[in-house]
């Protein structure tokens, strides 16, 4: 016998959108998370559940894997499974470095952030402990709580350049992972930890997740809410996709629903996707002289299509508090940047960007990969040897063909054809987030 239907087809329809635009960060993470561990030990870019990958050098042009990849920070990353108990993060004393252990939740919130602006450079240790774990920890570790079960550790390392690697390398060898049950005892790594059958990782998991149906979908968003539920600000919309069998833990039949009912949800998935894509296309942070600024990061609270837009399109991001992107797309003058033109962008005396650890520009073809260029130079910003103008003011060269000998030092080349660029700014001062200080634009010279 069927269920008494609570809900018409047109009704259903728009709750199932909305059903698919709240839970699509938590499938896609999934779906990430068992691409990046499905292997029986760790290697250069995946590892098993709670064990790090090291990424040991800069990506540099043929690096494809991943958009927008950075020249300043060497990442350590991890899957966490803190279903059984809490996982032990121990960090050593990092020197006057920069770093950063950025937490996401199952849903993408940065719920703790470790690191030189949190917890200082000392060594430490740091239990992650899920929502439903009672127990006592040692006295020497410090909690930390995170909302669901399931944990993205993305941790990064400032490196000053290539010659930096060895140093950088020594730290994040330092970086421990351990079960609490194995915490002061010899704990060796599992080399042979069992892979799950049949996950493709070959697909990105964006496709993975586009090309799956409601009933594939939302039967996995329902088994994934047991062990990572929503927060409580969620209430409202948990009763509300309750009424077509979205509920944390149980099963999920299409076939339980009213036929007409079942045919709204099934066509829901394009309709959410298109939804998604359509609000990813606009603006969401502030222009500022060509730059797209977006101090709202990290945080979605319910704003759940946002949380959507940057799981879409920029999984991971961090907390305004801990790093800033800015990115210029346009000249100063709204004109698109292309290797045609010459630009600068230009500090003057004593303006440039106020930060607590460091800032760079970094140069992106229009696919968002690095450009080979003739001096290997993908970034550049204070911890480079720059040349200050007479006055005590900054010029930085943007373009194709070199400024010359002399302008070398502030050169970041450009492609032939069109570009973009983004700003760094790691552990950014009060001013800049909440936009006291502007950024200079990038000037079209020629």
């Amino acid at each position: 016998m069927k269920p008494k239907q609570l809900v018409s087809a047109d009704q259903a329809a728009e709750i199932a959108v909305e059903a698919y635009v709240f839970g699509y960060p938590l499938v896609l993470m999934d779906v990430t998370r068992q691409v990046m561990t499905a292997v029986p030990k760790a290697g250069a870019l995946k590892a098993p559940v709670n064990q790090f990958i090291h990424v040991r050098e800069f990506p540099d042009p043929t690096f494809t894997e991943v958009v927008s990849p950075n020249a300043d920070t060497l990442y350590s990353t991890a899957w966490l499974d803190l279903t059984k108990e809490p996982i032990i993060l121990s960090v050593p004393d990092v020197g006057k470095r920069y770093y950063l252990m950025e937490m996401l939740d199952s849903w993408t919130n940065v719920f703790a952030a470790p690191g030189t602006r949190t917890t200082g450079n000392g060594r430490g240790d740091f239990a992650i402990v899920g929502p439903q774990w009672k127990g006592k920890l040692p006295a020497d570790v410090k909690e930390i709580k995170s909302p669901t079960n399931m944990v993205w550790l993305l941790g990064r390392t400032q490196t000053n350049g290539k010659e930096d690697y060895a140093a950088v390398r020594s730290i994040q060898d330092q970086y421990k992972l351990t079960p609490l049950s194995a915490w002061g005892k010899d704990y060796k790594l599992p080399d042979n930890a069992p892979v799950a059958a049949g996950i493709d990782v070959k697909t990105p998991p964006v496709e993975q997740v586009a090309k799956m149906d409601a009933a594939t979908f939302f039967a996995r968003l329902n088994i994934l809410m047991k062990d990572n539920p929503p927060a409580n600000a969620d209430v409202s919309a948990v009763n509300s996709v309750a009424a077509i069998g979205v509920a944390p833990g149980t099963p999920f039949d299409l076939k339980s629903l009213d036929p007409a009912v079942a045919k709204s949800v099934e066509g829901s998935v394009k309709a959410a996707q298109a939804k998604i894509a359509a609000e990813a296309g606009k603006p969401h942070g502030k222009k500022v002289y060509g730059w797209d600024v977006m101090t709202n990061l990290g945080r979605y609270g319910t704003d759940y299509l946002f949380r959507s837009v940057v799981a879409l399109v920029g999984l991971g991001a961090n907390l305004p508090e801990d790093a800033l992107y800015p990115r210029a797309t346009e000249d100063t003058d709204g004109q698109p940047l292309a290797g045609a033109s010459s630009y600068v962008v230009h500090f003057p005396k004593e303006q440039l960007p106020p930060v607590n650890a460091f800032w760079s520009l970094t140069m992106y073809n229009s696919k968002q990969f690095f450009i080979q260029n003739p001096i290997n130079r993908y970034s550049i910003g204070d911890r480079d040897k720059l040349k200050f103008n007479d006055d005590g003011s900054l010029t930085i060269n943007i373009q194709h063909e070199s400024p010359g000998k002399e302008k070398e030092s502030n050169w970041l080349p450009a492609p032939k054809d069109s570009f973009n660029v983004f700003m760094r700014l790691y552990w950014p001062k009060k001013e800049i987030v909440d936009g006291a200080w502007k950024m200079p634009g990038v000037e079209r010279m020629k």
